[in-house]
């Protein structure tokens, strides 16, 4: 479907910011905390639109073997 364009430590951040937003939401009893979508869902996906849009990609480059 789409290509695989977030790398292992972005989909960490991506979690800790999505599981932050969420929290904050609960905290401050705001439907903000919805919010918390995006990141979460980019990071299980490993898929970033925005990313595409602009050509970035922080996975690894898998070498080809010899």
């Amino acid at each position: 479907m789409f290509k695989n364009n977030v790398g292992n430590v972005d989909r960490v951040v991506r979690i800790v910011l999505g599981l932050a937003i969420i929290a904050a939401g609960f905290y401050f009893q705001s439907w903000l905390g919805l919010l918390a979508i995006i990141p979460l869902g980019t990071a299980l996906l490993g898929t970033c639109p925005l990313y595409s849009l602009f050509g970035i990609s922080t996975c690894p480059v898998k070498q080809p073997q010899a």
